[in-house]
């Protein structure tokens, strides 16, 4: 079938359970309607059919044997009236319209039909000469076709002399009759389709009422956002009996909407605890951690001789603290956003940050190619600056540590329509491997140490750009988030774009 032609039929096929009902019920019912429409009026044809044949019967070959007196020619003589009264006697009681003819040697000898009170001579050619010698003498009627008078039901019969004398009644009234009713019953049955589809179209709108509302409760909760917080569930579809199909389907769906709001109130709760314990945490971590840091730098100013071994190791305790103590800030933030609290809101001259961050990745990585492409005017937006820097820096330590010495690391800034900022940062590294790519602005998702060099964003640890724990990406996307921006990356070998969309937000 042609593909256009197709998809017209696709577009006409009814799609919805009510446009299924509908049809079908319109379409049972037209079958319904021409069952018996066809019944009827073959039944009314075969019962006129058979009191054609009973009065053929019943008259015999009667007309057709009269047919030896002389036609009516409109010119009587006193001969013509002795004929012409035979004829009246002979044509008495048939109908009008009856058809006679007298068959000698299979030549027709006589032939006319019956019209008032009187017969009239017909001219047959030679195929209804042809049809009348084909009716058979078997004491049956037959249908037959004449070029001049139309359909007709026969009878023949073998006259006194051996000839064949043939009579017949039309059909054309039975046809008219059935043509009739075949008119009143298309008629008929068409209205009753027109009211019948628009009543049902009514009904079966009102019996699926409550799966509409059903529907409406599944849309409502598709548009709210369960990933986090608290979330409040449409109350009950109330869908009508409970005994009824859309009735079993929406108590179903208000027993699954109470299960997952149940759900989803344990796992807010589960959540606020998780929040609550990393902030505590975190916040009772700095001091101790601060409180090592010190006693470790402390140790190494000590005036007097240290071990180089002691000393090395008051080295990687002060390392690992000040490491620690990013780590820990990094979850305060984390804990922070998590919970919604605003950022600051103050003008951020984003070309100025650019140009300060990507210094100090240069000078923590000279072995990169480092390449700026900034607008010929300076870009600004609103925001917070230290948390805006945090996430370039993020970004940059990224393409830094996961990417070998050589690759060319480019930041990109444009100024868009409608105050929008689009920062981008570009390596030529080896790319992020496809299995961290689904959870790659996760929290503590880092590469695998067996892929060194890969273009993997979530190794990057803290917000001063150090490896570790991460969280570089997660805070990146979470910074980003509550600047009510994007953070978005695509990845190939050979090419790996961070992008940050941020938009206009008005002081």
């Amino acid at each position: 079938m042609n593909p256009a032609k197709r998809s017209r039929l696709d577009r006409l096929r009814p799609r919805t359970l009510r446009a299924k009902l509908t049809w079908g019920l319109v379409a049972l019912l037209a079958l319904s309607c021409a069952t018996v429409g066809l019944t009827s009026v073959f039944a009314l044809r075969s019962y006129l059919t058979g009191q054609i044949d009973h009065q053929l019967a019943d008259s015999g070959c009667l007309f057709p044997s009269s047919l030896q007196q002389p036609a009516d020619t409109g010119q009587e003589t006193a001969a013509d009236d002795n004929d012409h009264g035979d004829t009246e006697a002979d044509t008495r009681g048939q109908a009008i319209g009856t058809f006679g003819a007298r068959l000698t040697d299979a030549k027709i000898s006589e032939a006319a039909v019956v019209q008032t009170d009187r017969r009239t001579a017909v001219t047959l050619d030679a195929a209804d000469e042809a049809t009348l010698n084909a009716v058979p003498t078997d004491g049956s009627a037959h249908t037959v076709t004449f070029s001049a008078l139309g359909d007709y039901r026969v009878y023949a019969c073998v006259g006194k002399d051996d000839d064949v004398l043939v009579s017949g009644l039309p059909l054309v009234p039975l046809q008219e009759t059935v043509h009739r009713l075949t008119l009143v019953s298309a008629a008929v049955f068409g209205g009753a389709l027109v009211i019948t589809g628009v009543t049902g179209a009514l009904w079966v709108r009102r019996s699926l009422r409550p799966l509409r509302r059903v529907t409406d409760t599944a849309a409502a909760v598709a548009t709210l956002n369960l990933d986090s917080g608290a979330v409040t569930l449409p109350g009950p579809t109330a869908a009508g009996d409970p005994h009824s199909e859309a009735g079993q389907v929406a108590a179903a769906l208000d027993r699954m909407l109470g299960h997952v709001q149940e759900a989803l109130a344990k796992r807010h709760i589960s959540e606020e605890r998780l929040r609550s314990f990393a902030a505590d945490a975190s916040h009772e971590l700095r001091t101790p951690v601060a409180s090592i840091r010190g006693h470790a730098e402390l140790a190494l100013r000590h005036p007097g001789p240290v071990p180089d071994k002691v000393e090395r190791a008051l080295d990687r305790v002060a390392a690992e603290a000040a490491r620690m103590t990013a780590m820990v800030d990094d979850l305060l933030l984390l804990a922070r956003l998590d919970a919604g609290r605003p950022l600051q809101r103050e003008p951020v001259d984003v070309t100025r940050l650019v140009i300060d961050c990507t210094d100090d990745a240069r000078a923590a990585s000279p072995g990169h190619s480092w390449a700026l492409d900034l607008p010929e005017t300076p870009v600004t937006v609103t925001g917070d600056s230290h948390r805006l820097a945090q996430v370039l820096t993020n970004l940059l330590a990224n393409a830094r540590l996961h990417t070998p010495v050589g690759t060319l690391v480019t930041v990109r800034l444009e100024q868009r329509e409608m105050g929008q900022c689009l920062l981008s940062v570009t390596d030529d590294g080896p790319g992020v491997p496809p299995e961290l790519r689904q959870t790659l602005f996760e929290r503590f998702t880092r590469a695998d140490r067996r892929h060194p060099g890969t273009g993997i964003g979530s190794g990057t640890g803290t917000g001063t750009g150090g490896a570790g724990a991460g969280l570089g990406l997660s805070i990146a996307a979470a910074v980003v988030a509550a600047h009510d921006g994007t953070l978005t990356f695509e990845s190939t070998p050979g090419s790996t774009v961070f992008t940050v969309l941020l938009p206009e937000i008005p002081l």
